[in-house]
C-alpha cells in the first residue's frame, strides 16, 4: 500500500513538474523571442517525458491498487475544486466591498476544502468505482461506442444512480460541516431541484462520453476530471445557500 501511494503521489508530482516546467518555458520564450528552434524543440521532448512518465507512473499504480489510487486522485482534484470555488467567491465579494469601501476578505476556509477532499476520497471515487464494477458487470462494454446497452446505461447512470448519490452528497457534506438532520432536509428542499437540472445539463453528455469511449480502468479518471468542474458548481452552490441561511 505504501508503495502504492509512493507512486500515485509521484505520478502527481510530476505532472506539477510538467506544469511549473511549461510555465516557466512559455515564460522564458515570451521574454526571449530569439531562443532557436533547436532550443524550444529540446525543452518540448523534456515536457513531454517528465508528462509521459507521469502518466505511465499513474497507470502503473491505477493498475496495481485501483481504488487507492481513484481515491487519491478523487481527493485532490475536489480539494482543490473547492478551493477554486472559493477563489471565485472571493473575487465576488471583494468586488462588493471595494464598491461599498469595505475591508477586502483574503481568508480561505481550510476546513471547508478538506470537507470536499475527504468526500472525494471516502465517497466519491469508492462510489463511482463499485458503481461501474456493478454496472458493467450486469451491462458489459460494447465494441461499439454507441449502442443500446450505452443508452441504457446512461438512462441508469444519470436518472437512477446520479439522483441517489446526489442526495448522499448533500447528507455526507452537510455531516461534516456539522448540520443537522432537518438543516440537510431543509438544504435539499431548497436546492436539490436546481442541482439535479444542473447535473444533467453537464452529466448526461459527460457520461454518455464516459461509457461510450472510455476504457472501464479510466472511467472514475474521467469523472473525477469532470468531477472538478461539478464540484466548483456544488461549492458555490452549498456555501452560497449556507451563507444566505446564516444571513
Amino acid at each position: 500500500t505504501t508503495s502504492i501511494m509512493k507512486k500515485s503521489i509521484g505520478a502527481f508530482a510530476l505532472f506539477v513538474s510538467w506544469t511549473a516546467v511549461s510555465v516557466n518555458s512559455f515564460s522564458q520564450h515570451a521574454l526571449l523571442p530569439r531562443v532557436s528552434r533547436k532550443t524550444v524543440s529540446g525543452m518540448k521532448m523534456v515536457d513531454g517525458s517528465v508528462l509521459s512518465q507521469a502518466w505511465d507512473s499513474y497507470n502503473v499504480a491505477l493498475a496495481e491498487s485501483p481504488l487507492l489510487v481513484k481515491s487519491v486522485t478523487a481527493g485532490v482534484l475536489l480539494g482543490a475544486a473547492d478551493l477554486t470555488g472559493q477563489s471565485i467567491e472571493r473575487m465576488q465579494q471583494n468586488q462588493q466591498q471595494i464598491s461599498n469601501n469595505d475591508d477586502i476578505d483574503t481568508g480561505i476556509d481550510l476546513a471547508r476544502a478538506a470537507r470536499f477532499a475527504v468526500f472525494g476520497l471516502v465517497l466519491q471515487a469508492p462510489w463511482n468505482h463499485f458503481y461501474y464494477l456493478l454496472l458493467d458487470g450486469a451491462l458489459p462494454p460494447t465494441p461499439e461506442p454507441f449502442t443500446t446497452t450505452t443508452g441504457i446505461k446512461v438512462f441508469i447512470d444519470q436518472f437512477i444512480q446520479a439522483p441517489i448519490f446526489t442526495v448522499l452528497i448533500f447528507a455526507f457534506l452537510g455531516t461534516l460541516e456539522g448540520k443537522s438532520l432537518d438543516d440537510v432536509k431543509q438544504q435539499l428542499d431548497e436546492d436539490y431541484k436546481d442541482t439535479m437540472l444542473a447535473n444533467w445539463k453537464l452529466w448526461v453528455p459527460a457520461t454518455a462520453v464516459n461509457i461510450a469511449f472510455c476504457p472501464p480502468i479510466l472511467r472514475v479518471l474521467f469523472l473525477n476530471i469532470v468531477f472538478f468542474a461539478w464540484s466548483i458548481f456544488l461549492s458555490l452552490k452549498l456555501n452560497k445557500s449556507q451563507a444566505t441561511s446564516e444571513s
